[in-house]
C-alpha cells in the first residue's frame, strides 16, 4: 500500500516563511534528516522538493527491474521499526513506498514543500541567514542542509545528431510505461547498474534489442530470493533486525580489502566474477568482448543472474563499442556497424561529480558552490564547506561507499548535522564555518587514502572527478571508519561568530 501524500496542507506554500532549517531533496538523506528533526523538535523546518513526490532516486526511477544492490535490511534507517522486504534486494516500489510510510509515520507531512524547487541560496553576513529564492516564493532559515543526492541529475551523453532520431530517446531514471516496446527495436546505451537491471525486460518484449557497450563491467551473481512467511515474521522483531543488520555491515565492510587490491581478497572476487561469466557464456568470442580490461573494482561491480544469459538470446546484438552518431532511425556505433531502431534507451548515469545544484548556492563571499569546487568537490568531514557557513551537504563528497550501503553514510551525517545545531542553539552564536585549513587538511587524507586504491587505477569510472582526477565521491575505508572519522560534530576546525552585545 502507498501512502498517499497528495492531501498534505499547504504543502506549496512557502511565501515569506522563515525557519530555523530548510532541507533541499526529499529522498533518503532529506527525509532522514527531517526524521531527526521531528523527532527532537527543537527546530522549525521545511523540506523542499521539486517533484510532486518524495523518494528521490526511488521516486524517479520506474524502469522494469529496478532494485537496489544492498540487501533491504541495511538499505534503511536504523532507528526506524524494521520493515516488512519481501526479498533480500529491495524492489525500487518497496523502497519508494519505505520513504513515503516514513514521511507519515514520523509525523512530518505537513512541512513538505512537494513541487518547490530551490532556484537560488544565498548567505546573508549581516543577517547570518541563507535567502532562498524557490518556484514558490521567498524562504530564510539559519541553517541549509542539501539532500539532493548524486543520481538526481540524468546525464545525456553529447552524441552527434541524437536529435534528429525519429524514434523515441528515453532515459532510465524519465521511464515512462507507455512506451512502445512490443515488437519494437530498442537500442540499450550503456552497461552499467541500470542497464543490467533492464535489458532483460526489455528483450523480452522487443524484436531486437541492440546494447551499445563501450566498457563492459564485472558482474557477479545477484542470488536474490524471496523471503519466506515465517522469515519476515522473524525479521519484525526490532532484535533480530538490529542483528542481521549488524551481520550484513560487517560483511560488506570486509569486502573493502578487494577495493585497497589486497591478496587474496580481490583475487576471490575476480576469479567470482570470471567464473559467473564463464559459467553465463559459452562462446569463447563473446567472453572475450566481456572480459574488462581493468581491475576488478575500479568501476562498479554489477549484481546480476540474467544480464549474461539476455546477451545471448536470438533477438539481442551486443555492440561492443559505444553509440557514435545517429540519423534519424539509424544509430551508427563506434565501430562503424550501424542499426535501424525505434527507441533508445539512454542507461548512461548521473551528472555525480559536479552537481548542478552547486550552480545555484552563493556563499559568504559572494563565491559559488561550483566555482569553490571547480577542481572536484571538497569539503570537511565530507559535510560542510569553507565559505558557506551554516550549510551542510548530505551524501556528497566523499560520502558515498563503493562496497557498503548509503544509509549507514547517510546517518553518520545526521549524527553529525544534529551536533552542530546544537552548538548552533546556544545563545549568542550566529554561524559556524569550516576553516580553509580544516578543509584543505581533510582533502589531503582522502587524496592520501585514496591513492592506494582499485579507484584510482585508471578506469573511466564516475566515483573520480572527470578534470581533476580526484576521488570526490567515494570514502576510501570502511563504513565503520567513516563513522568513527566523521560521526561526532566538533567544533574546533571551525570559526564561530558570536553575536555582538
Amino acid at each position: 500500500m502507498t501512502a498517499d501524500l497528495s492531501s498534505t496542507p499547504d504543502r506549496r506554500t512557502v511565501a515569506e516563511l522563515d525557519v530555523d532549517v530548510v532541507i533541499v531533496g526529499a529522498g533518503f538523506a532529506g527525509i532522514g534528516m527531517a526524521t531527526g528533526l521531528a523527532r527532537r523538535g527543537r527546530e522549525s523546518f521545511v523540506v523542499l522538493e521539486r517533484a510532486d513526490a518524495v523518494g528521490g532516486t526511488w521516486r524517479d526511477n520506474t524502469y522494469p527491474g529496478i532494485a537496489c544492490d544492498i540487501p533491504a535490511h541495511l538499505y534503511s534507517f536504523s532507528f526506524r521499526p524494521p520493515a516488512d522486504w519481501s526479498s533480500v534486494y529491495p524492489s525500487g516500489a518497496e523502497i519508494r513506498e519505505y520513504l513515503e510510510r516514513t514521511v507519515i509515520d514520523e509525523g512530518f507531512d505537513d512541512r513538505l514543500r512537494l513541487g518547490c524547487e530551490l532556484l537560488d541560496a544565498t548567505w546573508n553576513p549581516a543577517a547570518a541567514r541563507w535567502t532562498i529564492m524557490t518556484s514558490d516564493g521567498e524562504i530564510t532559515c539559519r541553517a541549509l542542509v542539501l539532500a539532493v543526492g548524486r543520481l538526481s541529475e540524468p546525464r545525456i551523453p553529447d552524441i552527434e545528431g541524437l536529435d534528429s532520431f525519429t524514434g523515441e530517446v528515453v532515459h532510465t531514471a524519465a521511464w515512462r510505461d507507455d512506451l512502445p516496446l512490443d515488437g519494437a527495436r530498442i537500442g540499450l546505451v550503456g552497461t552499467g547498474a541500470s542497464a543490467v537491471q533492464i535489458a532483460p525486460h526489455l528483450a523480452e518484449k522487443a524484436e531486437e534489442l541492440v546494447v551499445f557497450c563501450r566498457t563492459p563491467p564485472y558482474v557477479v551473481p545477484r542470488d536474490d530470493r524471496q523471503y519466506t512467511v515465517e522469515e519476515r515474521a522473524t525479521y519484525l522483531d526490532p532484535a533480530v533486525a538490529d542483528d542481521v543488520r549488524d551481520q550484513l555491515l560487517r560483511d560488506a565492510d570486509a569486502a573493502f580489502r578487494q577495493r585497497l587490491a589486497l591478496h587474496p581478497d580481490i583475487d576471490e572476487i575476480r576469479s567470482r566474477a570470471r567464473t559467473h561469466l564463464h559459467s553465463q557464456i559459452g562462446d569463447p568470442e563473446l567472453r572475450s568482448i566481456l572480459t574488462p580490461d581493468y581491475e576488478i573494482g575500479c568501476k562498479r561491480i554489477l549484481l546480476s543472474d540474467d544480464f549474461y544469459p539476455t546477451l545471448v538470446r536470438d533477438n539481442v546484438i551486443l555492440e561492443p563499442s559505444a553509440l557514435d552518431t545517429v540519423r534519424e532511425s539509424k544509430a551508427r556505433a563506434a565501430s562503424g556497424r550501424c542499426y535501424d531502431l525505434d527507441l533508445l534507451v539512454m542507461a548512461t548515469g548521473f551528472e555525480a561529480a559536479r552537481p548542478p545544484v552547486s550552480t545555484r548556492i552563493t556563499g559568504a563571499r559572494g563565491e559559488r558552490l561550483d566555482t569553490h569546487w571547480s577542481d572536484g568537490m571538497t569539503s570537511y568531514a565530507s559535510t560542510t564547506v569553507h565559505g558557506f557557513p551554516n550549510m551542510f551537504v548530505l551524501d556528497g563528497p566523499n560520502a558515498a561507499l563503493g562496497h557498503n550501503s548509503a544509509i549507514y553514510m547517510i546517518e553518520t551525517q545526521l549524527g553529525y548535522v544534529l551536533g552542530a545545531l546544537d552548538v548552533l542553539s546556544a545563545d549568542g552564536i550566529r554561524s559556524l564555518e569550516v576553516t580553509a585549513d580544516a578543509e584543505a587538511a581533510y582533502t589531503a587524507e582522502i587524496d592520501d587514502r585514496a591513492s592506494s586504491t582499485v579507484w584510482l587505477t585508471g578506469c573511466n569510472s564516475w566515483y573520480v572527478d572527470p578534470d581533476s582526477g580526484r576521488l570526490t565521491l567515494l570514502w576510501p575505508g570502511t563504513a565503520v571508519s567513516f563513522r568513527e572519522r566523521n560521526g561526532t560534530f566538533d567544533v574546533e576546525p571551525y570559526v564561530v561568530e558570536i553575536r555582538e552585545g
